[in-house]
């Protein structure tokens, strides 16, 4: 079998994202869902009928309104909207436990019913996503102690949380402070976060932009075809500096490039080093030159 490798070099554009929001119940979550770009909410909560801004939605009572959605129902939008992630997760509990009672005991899943919940949510999610979908995740929040401290996460059952983390590129919290409404993407001692985007706490205007979401989902995405851009133009940096240290011979060859590779990243710096090493050149640290005699390298 030949495997696809994607190299240093290339260039990976992302044009979809995972983005999961949470905070304390009545915080604006769902609003804020529904100012992405061309949204459908998946409504497990079933109070997408409280937001001021309601767009279209669909009332998911089990798990079979939503885990057989094909391509063809989800063409005019551009967002799928989970509302809450915790919500969907208990409908399909009760959807693997129906299915295989085995799965469960009590009403709550066993070990190998947990594994299941996993394995199909992600699948569920990954599908999504190859629809071409940014997928955005609303979750409550839970407040757990640790002695003195209070820890925020998501109210999620069981494993689950992980594989929410693993699967999001942005996590961020909704809360108040001094009468003000926030949104924080950076991870904090005591709470969940994902920031690719590199944004400070927001403040989130009111009323909230019909295009709020959407324009901070194009944010993340801008910030991370950036990072993959920068990260391409290093390595053609890399190719052109390898090609032309390939054609030294001479002591000379090598100080005449000199100038030019001091002001280059380290890495070219290095690269020549090497090259002019493995011709039995050193670099005189006092003289900033390659001599044919034994000197350091800096």
């Amino acid at each position: 079998m030949t495997i696809r490798i994607t190299k240093e070099s290339d260039t990976v554009i992302v044009e979809r994202v995972n983005v999961c929001l949470y905070g304390a119940p009545g915080i604006g979550k769902t609003t804020i869902g529904f100012t992405a770009d061309k949204p459908l909410l998946l409504d497990a909560d079933e109070g997408a009928y409280r937001a001021k801004n309601r767009k279209d939605s669909v009332i998911v009572r089990a798990w079979k309104d939503v885990c057989d959605m094909d391509q063809s129902d989800l063409t005019p939008y551009n967002t799928i909207v989970v509302d809450t992630a915790g919500r969907m997760l208990d409908k399909l509990t009760s959807d693997i436990i129906n299915g295989n009672p085995k799965m469960g005991r009590g009403g709550a899943l066993t070990l190998q019913g947990y594994g299941e919940l996993k394995a199909k949510f992600v699948s569920w999610m990954k599908m999504l996503n190859a629809f071409g979908k940014d997928v955005v995740l609303l979750c409550h929040m839970d407040e757990q102690r640790r002695g003195d401290d209070v820890i925020e996460r998501l109210d999620v059952q069981g494993g689950s949380k992980g594989e929410i983390y693993k699967s999001v590129d942005a996590m961020g919290k909704i809360y108040i402070e001094q009468k003000k409404r926030l949104l924080d993407f950076s991870p904090r001692e005591n709470a969940y976060g994902k920031n690719p985007g590199q944004f400070d706490v927001l403040t989130i205007p009111q009323p909230i932009p019909v295009d709020y979401l959407s324009d901070i989902i194009k944010g993340i995405k801008m910030s991370l075809n950036a990072v993959g851009e920068n990260q391409k133009k290093e390595q053609n940096l890399l190719t052109e500096w390898e090609t032309a240290i390939a054609d030294l011979k001479t002591v000379d060859d090598y100080n005449r490039l000199l100038i030019e590779a001091m002001k280059a990243p380290l890495a070219v710096k290095s690269l020549l080093h090497k090259s002019a090493k493995s011709h039995g050149f050193t670099y005189d640290k006092k003289l900033a030159v390659y001599t044919t005699k034994e000197g350091l390298f800096s």
